[in-house]
């Protein structure tokens, strides 16, 4: 059998730089929720309304992943981060130089396209360069997401509380310029024709375990992904808001948010480690059980410690879903089509995360606590976990790799 790029050194040490590319690219999906309750009482206006530029930042992430991901089949990662890393920073600072609520939102469209090339493009790009150990690779790309998600809302306050929103927003739009653009062409390098034969002949094999078209497939996984992220976005979109309710302050949510995000971290490794060794399907599945179960956790009312550690509880039980799908679809699709593919099931996830955090703003204005949003995420999850079983029962045995 020929040697393949799978899993070499190389492969490692693109690993890394993508990482590190991820923690700062995905600024741009997290900012917006640090910064909401600022940007509520700057423009007097309800909770579901101040979603609306995280709506669109979600919109756009949305459509990046959809749209990038047939970008990165063809031309490769490099020039789809560069462009984005142009995007986000438009977004940026834009957004601080704007005092139109409508226009605000519209800029957080380019903020969300820009953010999404170091999602589901860069992870599809990993993803090409290992099969023995896709899952773990997959997963930490993916924590990139998270880190970001973890590092930066601190630094945010804390240029917020020697200026404003705006601030923060014109310090980010320089660093995603300076890191993210240069960066982008450490990762000119495509995988060769041998590596991606040898996958699609793979993958080909799994696919007819599982009994279902590549169209029917990728639907399910969407519809599951869109379940999922519903319910996930209640605590990750609303915990800097929920904390200010309890009278526990935008300081402590943030730091809520960067522990939730800092499990989530551990929790994809974890699942990623697992995914390798049963599965995609059952790796998603379990992580939808557990987050149903922590999101039921918040509806307890109880101190500030309860609520930190809530937090760390739902981020090491949801944060493996993600990735679950990026591996299932490697596991049962053909290389070339990975972009694509993985771009349209991660556009799903983001939709959900989209509306979830809509609705869970709605339902607070309805009600007047988030008790209805919690229930509401509940039958979410539930929908998401009866897809991901019935997927599961048509399958036949987990895809595993045995070593080159």
């Amino acid at each position: 059998m020929e040697t393949t790029a799978h899993d070499s050194s190389y492969s490692w040490m693109r690993l890394a730089l993508s990482l590190g590319l991820a923690i700062v690219g995905n600024i741009g999906m997290w900012a917006v929720v640090v910064v909401l309750p600022a940007m509520q009482d700057e423009f007097g206006i309800n909770r579901a309304d101040a979603t609306y530029p995280y709506i669109c930042t979600m919109l756009g992430f949305a459509a990046g992943n959809l749209l990038l991901g047939r970008a990165v089949d063809r031309w490769g990662i490099t020039p789809v981060l560069a462009a984005a890393a142009l995007a986000s920073a438009i977004g940026f600072a834009g957004s601080a130089l704007i005092s139109s609520l409508f226009a605000l939102s519209i800029l957080h469209l380019a903020l969300g396209l820009g953010a999404s090339a170091s999602f589901g493009p860069l992870i599809a790009d990993i993803s090409q360069w290992f099969q023995r150990r896709r899952g773990i690779a997959v997963a930490i790309a993916a924590s990139g997401n998270y880190v970001s998600g973890a590092v930066w809302p601190p630094i945010i306050v804390w240029i917020m509380d020697g200026g404003d929103w705006r601030s923060a927003y014109l310090f980010l739009a320089a660093a995603i310029l300076l890191i993210v653009g240069p960066g982008a062409f450490l990762l000119r390098r495509r995988i060769d024709a041998v590596s991606t034969a040898r996958a699609t002949a793979e993958a080909a094999s799994r696919f007819f375990e599982i009994g279902l078209s590549p169209r029917a497939l990728q639907a399910l996984l969407a519809l599951a992904g869109l379940g999922c992220c519903v319910a996930m976005s209640m605590p990750q979109v609303h915990i800097v808001a929920l904390c200010m309710d309890r009278g526990f302050g935008a300081a402590a949510g943030a730091e809520m948010l960067s522990l939730m995000l800092a499990g989530g971290v551990a929790s994809r490794l974890i699942s990623g480690g697992l995914a390798d060794r049963i599965g995609g399907l059952k790796t998603l599945l379990a992580g939808s059980v557990l987050q149903m179960a922590a999101l039921c956790l918040f509806l307890i009312e109880g101190g500030l410690t309860s609520l930190y550690l809530v937090s760390l509880i739902f981020g090491l039980s949801q944060g493996g879903i993600v990735p679950s799908y990026a591996i299932i679809v490697r596991e049962y699709m053909p290389p070339k089509e990975a972009g694509r593919r993985v771009g349209v099931v991660m556009s799903a996830t983001i939709l959900g995360m989209a509306l979830g955090g809509w609705l869970s703003g709605w339902l607070y204005d309805l009600s007047g606590s988030y008790a209805l949003a919690i229930w509401n995420g509940v039958l979410w999850n539930l929908m998401n976990i009866a897809i991901v079983l019935t997927i599961l029962v048509r399958s036949g045995p987990s895809p595993r790799v045995a070593p080159a």
